[in-house]
């Protein structure tokens, strides 16, 4: 996960730039919110399946690791 913790954008727009701001950050703001969520829908997903396939809820199968010996099945 990759947290930003300050965050500095300089543009120059003609008009009223804090109209163009708003507009713009509430377009890509939308965006990476349903992403997010998509995401959030996947890992609730795959855990769902791992579930009723028996494997211990302790390995994320959204993780990309194959699980150590004698956990979740690996071998």
């Amino acid at each position: 996960m990759l947290t930003i913790h300050h965050l500095s954008v300089d543009f120059e727009v003609g008009g009223d730039d804090t109209a163009v701001f708003a507009r713009l950050f509430s377009e890509h703001i939308k965006e990476w919110a349903r992403r997010q969520e998509n995401e959030r829908a996947r890992s609730r997903l795959l855990a769902g399946e791992a579930a009723m396939a028996g494997e211990d809820s302790g390995h994320d199968p959204a993780s990309g690791h194959a699980p150590a010996p004698g956990c979740c099945g690996g071998a």
